[in-house]
């Protein structure tokens, strides 16, 4: 079993948990839909592709920040008291509220992911996409710029470590892989998401809605894995939880 191993960095990224709105809050690591959303425009697929994905890494802090937002209603009609942007149309003018709202970015954070497409054939293609990619990679919003600092391909195997390990990284771990472990050496503590993965487009409304979440485990830097049980880990033998 093969995958691709990535080290990248961003600088201050947010990936909004989809809940939050007055304070738009961020997941510790991008979900997994957002990562296949990148290799997906980094490889210009036009279509989805199926693979899981691993996702690890640290930041350093987390901060808030400001942006511009823009609130306004379906067919809100222009006052001047209340609006502070006009749209005009033939039929009439509109009214828009442009002010400030409040967000949650990480500071200098560093992602190793593991990507492994269902379809190893397409290991190069997808290495090749990230390594050249089609335009510039962003990771959370727009302008959540991504810096790659290694594509690699490498080969996973099922072991039984002969010692526990400790996490080197942050990482999530699927529910379902718990049971692998020992709930008391292992993922003692953490928080659970329900982490977006793929979705599909309704055919007649053109809507798109999520058809797989993962309920992962957001283990923190320095939990220890049970040297007993079977785990999957890489070339350097570091562990890789795919989802």
């Amino acid at each position: 079993m093969k995958a691709i191993r990535v080290l990248a960095y961003q600088n201050m990224p947010s990936y909004r948990k989809p809940t939050s709105f007055v304070l738009k809050e961020s997941y510790p690591m991008p979900p997994y839909s957002s990562v296949i959303g990148m290799v997906h425009a980094a490889c210009g697929f036009d279509h989805y592709v199926d693979m899981d994905i691993s996702v690890q890494g640290s930041y350093y802090s987390a901060i808030g920040d400001l942006y511009t937002k823009y609130e306004f209603g379906k067919g809100t009609k222009y006052e001047a008291a209340r609006h502070n942007i006009k749209v005009s149309s033939a039929e009439k003018d509109y009214g828009m509220i442009r002010g400030t709202g409040n967000v949650e970015v990480l500071g200098d954070v560093e992602l190793c992911l593991h990507i492994r497409p269902h379809d190893e054939a397409m290991l190069d293609q997808i290495s090749f996409g990230l390594t050249y990619p089609r335009q510039y990679l962003a990771l959370g919003r727009w302008e959540d710029l991504l810096r790659i600092d290694e594509v690699k391909i490498v080969k996973l195997k099922s072991t039984e470590l002969e010692e526990q390990i400790v996490l080197k990284r942050d990482a999530y771990i699927p529910q379902r892989m718990e049971k692998s472990f020992d709930e008391n050496e292992v993922l003692f503590k953490g928080t659970f998401y329900r982490l977006n993965k793929k979705y599909v487009i309704d055919p007649t409304t053109k809507i798109r809605r999520w058809d797989e979440r993962v309920l992962a485990r957001y283990a923190t830097k320095g939990s220890l894995i049970n040297s007993l049980e079977t785990v999957i880990v890489d070339e350097l033998m570091e562990p890789v939880f795919l989802a």
